[in-house]
């Protein structure tokens, strides 16, 4: 794994970038500052490009438009050529979102940062596993920190 390289989901990302939300400032100064660094992939990028044009973010072109370029300034889209050494995820219930643990795995990220439910019940799995971390974004703190074990019994039902 390749210290303070993270993968981000595509919620991280409309906090940083569309909401601007307040408790990702610590993780948007160390993107911009360089030390830490977020990568991507073609197909990860692309959902992040679709989502940007859903209704409900009511986003104009000027504005969808500075995201994509906040984006593409601190997150690195990298060329992934698949599984290089044949290691198995585990399975996400939601099949969009393997693609995130799919680069976190194939560009040696140490953690997917995420909200997401589904993925974040995979944590536990991962880590078993040896692979990168899985957490909340509210887990991160700065580039030197010690991710705890998301615990799945502390999420409260929607």
């Amino acid at each position: 794994m390749i210290p303070n390289r993270l993968v981000l989901d595509t919620n991280v990302c409309l906090d940083l970038f569309v909401f601007r939300d307040p408790r990702r400032a610590a993780l948007a100064a160390a993107l911009q500052d360089g030390s830490i660094e977020a990568v991507t992939c073609a197909d990860c990028r692309n959902e992040w490009l679709a989502v940007l044009h859903y209704a409900c973010f009511a986003l104009d072109e000027t504005r969808r438009a500075q995201c994509i370029a906040q984006f593409d300034a601190v997150i690195r889209c990298l060329e992934i050529e698949g599984n290089p050494q044949g290691a198995v995820l585990p399975r996400c219930s939601d099949k969009d979102d393997q693609k995130f643990l799919e680069l976190a795995r194939d560009s040696n990220a140490s953690v997917l940062l995420t909200k997401d439910r589904a993925l974040l019940k995979l944590a536990g799995k991962c880590r078993r596993a040896g692979f990168f971390a899985i957490a909340d974004p509210q887990a991160w703190q700065s580039p030197v920190y010690a991710l705890p074990v998301y615990d799945i019994n502390s999420i409260e039902s929607s």
